[in-house]
């Protein structure tokens, strides 16, 4: 059956993460696969690039399936988007080849953090951010994380329960910048572990805090111990922003997101 990949937007807090659950709890890929199944006619079955966990957000969550039904490209994402709740929408969707696949063809996938760093908590951004309301220092933050670049065994930032063969990871970049109040990390690697990033975060907002020094992500890295590291910080302010594949499956570029921090500098 013909084949079409499509770009996905998510709010996660009222969902337990992308995979269908077995014991029926709500699910971003069970409530996606249900609205395209009514647009197709028929069951459908969605392959994601990534696996994300509860609360965790996607600005572009690339995703495949397979279908006999023919309609126009207008008329799944319209079609679509009017079957999803409020908080999933469908960016863009168009047909692959038979050889693409969203999870297996995937050569990176990238993430971005975004911390809010003001003493008191948010409103209008509950549940799109990590509100830490002790003062971070951002230089040092920036100076452990580059200590992460590279190829490395990544035991002590993977969660107990992780199912992953080897703790392996090539980390392509780990930067972190000020946006006034925001400080947002922007990661990429060729996969990541179970709860990897956010147990990155964790430790980075403890050397911010100056609670520990930069060496010891040096100590994390060699002692491949999770519970030697710091606290799993929270799903809220992490979101799936893209997935890399190789020139030949052309799939559209996009606008980085979250869409809320492209905002022009005039503005402010």
């Amino acid at each position: 059956m013909p084949r079409l990949a499509l770009g996905l937007e998510f709010c996660g807090s009222r969902y337990r993460g992308w995979q269908t659950q077995q014991d029926g709890v709500i699910s971003v890929q069970e409530t996606v696969e249900k609205a395209l199944a009514k647009v197709a006619n028929h069951p459908v079955t969605l392959h994601a690039a990534g696996r994300t966990d509860a609360g965790v957000h996607a600005c572009n969550m690339i995703a495949h399936f397979d279908t006999d039904a023919i309609r126009p490209i207008r008329g799944w994402i319209r079609g679509t988007n009017s079957e999803l709740p409020h908080d999933i929408a469908i960016r863009w969707l168009q047909p692959m080849p038979e050889a693409f696949h969203a999870r297996f063809k995937a050569i990176a996938r990238r993430y971005r953090y975004v911390i809010y760093n003001q003493p008191h908590r948010p409103a209008l951004l509950n549940g799109q951010v990590t509100h830490h309301y002790h003062p971070l220092d951002l230089h040092l933050m920036q100076q452990a994380a580059q200590k992460l670049v590279g190829t490395h065994d990544f035991t002590s930032f993977r969660a107990v329960a992780c199912q992953s063969n080897q703790p392996i990871r090539d980390v392509s970049h780990l930067t972190l910048t000020r946006h006034g109040q925001l400080i947002v990390l922007d990661i990429q690697a060729n996969g990541f572990l179970h709860h990897m990033v956010r147990n990155i975060v964790g430790v980075l907002l403890e050397i911010g805090e100056g609670l520990r020094p930069i060496e010891w992500v040096d100590e994390l890295l060699a002692v491949r111990d999770r519970k030697a590291a710091g606290i799993t910080a929270p799903p809220d302010g992490l979101y799936f922003i893209n997935a890399y594949y190789p020139a030949e499956f052309e799939l559209p570029e996009v606008t980085l997101g979250p869409v809320w921090l492209n905002i022009d500098e005039s503005l402010k």
